[in-house]
């Protein structure tokens, strides 16, 4: 379904927010995408999908819109406005901290776009915030997940910072009742009769030829399809393709290499890249399976612009847990405005542990002292501080981004701790642990980097 409303008058642009977004042009892929001062003045934008000459194009208000945005929940808005975004997603209108309402206003202040999450129950068994074991042949809840929808889109449709809907996310992970599209048309059909402004989506893990063909028999009210993927990113026109599906889509969700990609030690735990190797595959995936699509993508939502426990405390996100930028986030400015930050975030090589890397499977005997180091070094010289510490190993087993533990610190296992070149010592309870380390310039940038490591019996 393609919405065209008349286009309602906007307010004349703050000062501010129109020099922050100067370098926007008529590319479609850098379009002016600052949203009005004042939201309490203004009424809803008008979003358009059209088809221009075989190619899928997004309009606010009239004025093509190609989305360089993020997945951002608890992360900084202002941070996201300034680095050059124009638009983030969220996956609930409230996410337990700040209400919809309050969420929009902040994007609004900072002349930023929504894609406003709506949660829906999936099927699937997890845990975390939502509804999970959901039965979609229970026709009484359907109908009263229905009518909260609908309550949320009515507190939230007419605010000017919003653009699409996203109905659910990922809700074919692990499922295997068709009906949960029957709802989701449901929702859209709802949406877009109480919203007309506003197109509507559903965030899918991945995409294969039986989940497009349901999406089309099942759900066509949808605008178009949203679709995550982390290292099979790089295989994205392929798996459109093999799926059949030739339609508009939004990449809402792709970045770091996932947890279930990467090289695993004989143990099983998965090896994380450094943040320079994440740097540099943010930076080949934008530019080889996002921007390279002219025809069928809208633009995508990287993951995450904040921070989030996943297997470790730095897997996905883009900012360390004590708030600095890591190396993704200066990429992701460059590739939305063509300029580097002033202040780079540091490079960092893999740490080797008793001389190993961590594709040596390196294990230690309980209590023994093994040096450890890493090769950093600063774009703009500034003077580094190392911390290492050494953790237990996760023992999650959740998908889906479902809620994890911190994994427990291992007191006194490393010195000193501000040095390139230490001393490990390990633990002497036998079993899988993680060594950290983490570097920071002092200029609000920082690099990290682990490796797994086993204490025999």
């Amino acid at each position: 379904m393609f919405i065209s409303a008349p286009l309602g008058t906007r307010l004349v642009l703050c000062c501010l927010l129109s020099v922050l977004f100067l370098s926007a042009c008529a590319d479609p892929q850098n379009p002016q995408t600052v949203a009005p001062a004042d939201s309490a003045e203004e009424g809803p934008v008008t979003v358009e999908l059209r088809d221009d000459d075989g190619r899928y194009q997004l309009y606010v208000d009239g004025e093509p819109f190609f989305i360089k945005g993020a997945g951002l929940e608890f992360g900084s808005v202002e941070r996201l406005a300034e680095r050059g975004g124009n638009s983030f997603r969220t996956w609930r209108t409230d996410n337990g901290r700040d209400t919809g309402q309050e969420v929009l206003d902040r994007a609004y202040a900072n002349g930023l776009y929504v894609t406003m999450g709506l949660e829906i129950a999936r099927e699937r068994e997890g845990q975390g915030r939502g509804v999970f074991g959901f039965d979609y042949d229970d026709e009484e809840a359907v109908a009263e997940q229905l009518e909260r929808v609908r309550a949320e889109v009515m507190e939230l449709k007419d605010h000017p910072a919003l653009i699409i809907w996203g109905i659910g996310n990922e809700l074919n992970l692990g499922a295997t009742n068709p009906a949960v599209w029957d709802a989701v048309n449901e929702i859209s059909e709802m949406i877009h009769e109480v919203d007309p402004n506003h197109l509507t989506t559903t965030m899918l893990a991945g995409i294969g030829p039986e989940l497009a063909a349901d999406i089309e028999e099942r759900a066509p009210d949808l605008d178009f399809v949203s679709v995550q993927f982390y290292a099979d990113i790089e295989n994205l026109p392929q798996r459109l393709d093999e799926a059949g599906y030739d339609g508009p889509y939004v990449v809402t969700e792709w970045g770091a290499t996932g947890h279930w990609e990467v090289p695993k030690t004989a143990w099983g735990a998965p090896i994380e890249n450094t943040s320079s190797v994440k740097a540099d595959l943010y930076r080949s995936r934008y530019e080889n399976a996002i921007i390279s699509d002219t025809t069928q993508g809208l633009g995508s939502y990287v993951f995450l612009w904040g921070q989030k426990q996943e297997r470790t405390p730095t897997w996905y996100g883009m900012f360390m847990p004590t708030g600095e930028k890591t190396e993704s986030v200066d990429v992701m400015q460059y590739l939305w405005t063509g300029e580097w930050p002033e202040n780079r975030a540091p490079r960092i090589e893999r740490p080797t542990l008793d001389g190993q890397t961590a594709t040596d499977d390196v294990t230690l005997q309980p209590g023994q002292a093994v040096p450890a180091e890493v090769s950093v070094t600063d774009p703009e010289g500034n003077a580094l501080r190392y911390a290492w510490e050494v953790r237990e190993e996760s023992k999650a087993q959740t998908e889906g981004g479902d809620d994890e533990e911190v994994p427990a610190l291992i007191d006194g296992a490393v010195a000193p701790t501000d040095a390139a070149q230490v001393t490990v010592t390990a633990p002497t309870e036998p079993g899988a642990y993680r060594l950290f380390v983490n570097v920071y310039d002092g200029h609000n940038s920082a690099a990290h980097a682990n490796i797994p490591f086993y204490v025999e019996e």
